[in-house]
């Protein structure tokens, strides 16, 4: 019901961006454009402080393949920041590449003929033959996806874009089989401790460094890896992006009716995460009545890159589909500071934080549930090869519990070893003659 193509989704935004004026805008003059092509230049080349992102060495790889890369991922995780540190690693020039943020306010009145002006542009001012073309935020302007398609095989293409007309999931999804995408998220642990000047070598023959990192990580595990709220230090910064998206991702896409339900589910989502959920259950939580309803909410909190579910192991992938889900936020910023606390939420921060980072590294995760259960599954080329399990403090009382859940899993799967992600603790041993690895979730996220 709420999923529209991606012309109607452009065409709509289109015409509500000029609802209040008396006329509808026509092209852009070429004098206007060229000017704010030359001005936005500026702007790119100023130099910032830019932490470095690790998936930078994966998206220059990408260029050999000679495709358009859309970078996809959550508002204000990075994605325009990215753009400048790939300029910057391949040592790109004035006139080697054109940077162009469709974002501007200056682009009101840009049309699909417009697109020739800035061939033109890239002619007229003598850019090098087959210059890169960083495009920002591109959503905002119609018919963008038939001049990609255009000029695809004459430039090396970036891509960018998030709104709440068209996500960059969705941009993606326009462009399946005539480009690449490749997902950014929030700092990682090893970007958090880049950008406080955190100096990593040596770090695991370093006892003191050790300590440090620690410290560091408390702080991590709960204000996440947004980049603003790392350098402002301020908490209201994570409020306004969830509000952001929220409301312009979320909320705008459906009847005002529906505004009062998403703001429950997301409640529910920020308040329980690792919860397993269906639509029926969120169906009955909030009250929404109709199941293709719920189910449409749930997929754009997805789709927005704010929450993301995980599958219950099953060789069947009917069965798959049948069982609840579990849910973790894109960023434990978000929990800490929205979500409504509770008593085990150390051990539910540090699942989420260890869900997003399987996710991160782009592994295929499932959850496990017989008798007992396990965290996390992974599977490699259609094999699970390695049970995770997750507990903030192993002690007396839930010892058993959480080594009879990771053993059954292994048996299940005929695994020689398993691993316990735990807060501090570290240590190797035997458990109905299986061996398990307990390792301090910090230690984990900095070894790849």
């Amino acid at each position: 019901m709420y999923h529209l193509e991606s012309k109607v989704l452009q065409k709509m935004y289109h015409l509500e961006r000029f609802k209040n004026m008396k006329d509808y805008p026509k092209n852009m003059k070429k004098e206007e454009l060229d000017f704010v092509l030359f001005e936005q230049q500026k702007d790119f080349e100023e130099e910032e402080p830019l932490v470095e992102r690790e998936l930078t060495k994966k998206a220059l790889e990408l260029i050999n393949l000679k495709l358009p890369i859309i970078v996809t991922g959550v508002r204000r995780c990075g994605k325009s920041s990215l753009l400048k540190i790939i300029k910057n690693k391949l040592s790109l020039k004035n006139k080697e590449y054109l940077y162009i943020n469709f974002n501007d306010e200056r682009f009101i009145g840009f049309s699909t003929e417009n697109f020739q002006i800035i061939t033109d542009f890239i002619v007229e001012q003598k850019y090098k033959e087959k210059c890169f073309l960083f495009l920002d935020e591109i959503q905002e302007v119609s018919g963008w996806e038939k001049w990609i398609d255009r000029i695809k095989s004459k430039y090396p293409i970036f891509i960018t874009g998030s709104n709440s007309r068209l996500l960059s999931k969705e941009i993606s999804t326009i462009l399946t089989g005539r480009s690449l995408s490749i997902g950014l998220t929030p700092f990682n642990f090893t970007e958090f401790l880049l950008s406080k000047n955190f100096n990593l070598k040596d770090w695991k023959i370093d006892k003191q460094k050790q300590i440090s990192i620690l410290t560091e990580f408390k702080e991590y595990f709960e204000i996440g890896g947004f980049p603003k709220r790392i350098l402002s230090g301020q908490n209201i910064i994570l409020k306004e992006l969830y509000d952001q998206i929220i409301y312009r991702d979320i909320i705008n896409r459906f009847p005002k009716s529906n505004a009062k339900s998403i703001k429950e589910i997301s409640v529910y989502l920020l308040s329980n995460p690792s919860s397993l959920i269906s639509v029926r259950n969120m169906s009955k939580i909030t009250g929404v009545k109709n199941l293709l309803t719920a189910k449409a909410i749930i997929d754009s909190f997805e789709n927005a890159f704010l929450f993301f579910f995980i599958n219950k192991f099953d060789y069947s992938v009917k069965k798959q589909t049948q069982n609840p889900r579990k849910a973790y936020c894109v960023d434990n910023g978000f929990i800490a500071s929205l979500g409504f606390r509770m008593s085990d939420d150390k051990g539910k921060l540090l699942e989420n934080l260890v869900a997003i980072e399987l996710k991160r590294r782009e592994k295929e995760i499932f959850y496990y549930s017989d008798k007992n259960e396990c965290d996390f599954l992974i599977r490699e080329n259609n094999k699970i090869t390695q049970a995770i399990q997750v507990c903030y403090d192993v002690n007396e009382q839930n010892k058993e519990r959480e080594f009879k859940g990771l053993v059954d899993a292994m048996n299940k799967f005929d695994l020689k070893e398993g691993i316990i992600l735990t807060y501090t603790q570290q240590e190797e041993l035997d458990f109905e003659g299986k061996k398990i690895k307990m390792i301090p979730v910090w230690k984990w996220l900095l070894i790849k």
